[in-house]
């Protein structure tokens, strides 16, 4: 009996990778999105060309393990990449979950969270977190991104603006006095200071943005699979190690079953 047991065991996982397959990729390859403009996804290496970040690791394990070959595209804009998975033209797409992007597709849980801060002129009086939301200023975060969509909820006496994700126009709106502070993800923000004498990032954060994976809505067997992948890479450490190859700054692995997004 034991024997017959463990057969029928073996010939139901023996079976389940395709009909796991089929839900996770139906076109035969998986065909993933990521928002290109977020470093702490993924990003491309000017010289090179080469793409890395822990999405892009995320993805082809997913594809390896469903053994079909894996398509991984950048997407401008967190509406474009929901789109792109709404409509069929994705199977998964990575984005940050954000209490408005509700309701078209399906959310995982939270593999991975994202530090949320403020970039300052040098000789600001905005020396944390706490003196963001004061009249008189005017607070930026770029269009549609999970921090600018957070602070139009929970500032209010600041005024505040939503941006072109255009780091040339970033900078000199910022060094021109146009804004007071902009916010967006360390690794955005570092990148910027970089190019942009007499800033500084704030020492604390607003908020931790919660990274997830979406499916279509009428593919709940993909959701599952996908939240069961989460669970094992969490465990193995091959999401910590994703992140680590990645190299961006401000990026965690998120524990099982955190609740994080804007405070509001």
């Amino acid at each position: 009996m034991r024997r017959t047991g463990f057969l029928a065991l073996a010939a139901l996982l023996a079976n389940a990778s395709p009909v796991l397959a089929n839900d996770i990729a139906p076109t035969g390859t998986l065909r993933a999105v990521y928002l290109g403009t977020n470093p702490a996804q993924a990003i491309r290496d000017p010289a090179t060309g080469e793409v890395r970040g822990a999405s892009l690791d995320l993805a082809r394990e997913l594809a390896k393990r469903n053994n079909v070959p894996l398509d991984f595209k950048p997407i401008a804009g967190p509406p474009a990449v929901i789109e792109a998975v709404k409509s069929g033209q994705a199977d998964i797409g990575f984005v940050a979950y954000e209490a408005t992007r509700l309701g078209t597709v399906e959310f995982s849980q939270t593999y991975m969270l994202v530090r949320q801060s403020f970039l300052v002129l040098d000789g600001s009086p905005i020396k944390a977190v706490a003196d963001i939301d004061r009249a008189g200023q005017t607070i930026a975060g770029t269009r549609n991104d999970s921090l600018a969509l957070c602070i139009k909820r929970v500032l209010k006496q600041a005024t505040v603006l939503e941006l072109e994700n255009d780091s040339a126009a970033l900078s000199k709106a910022l060094t021109a006095r146009e804004i007071d502070a902009l916010g967006a993800n360390r690794q955005r923000l570092t990148t910027l200071s970089r190019t942009t004498p007499g800033t500084r990032l704030l020492p604390d954060d607003l908020f931790n943005v919660p990274q997830n994976i979406i499916v279509p809505k009428e593919r709940p067997a993909a959701l599952a699979a996908v939240n069961a992948f989460i669970d094992e890479v969490r465990a193995s450490g091959f999401l910590q190690g994703a992140i680590e190859r990645g190299g961006a700054i401000g990026v965690a692995v998120a524990p099982a079953g955190v609740k994080a997004g804007c405070p509001g």
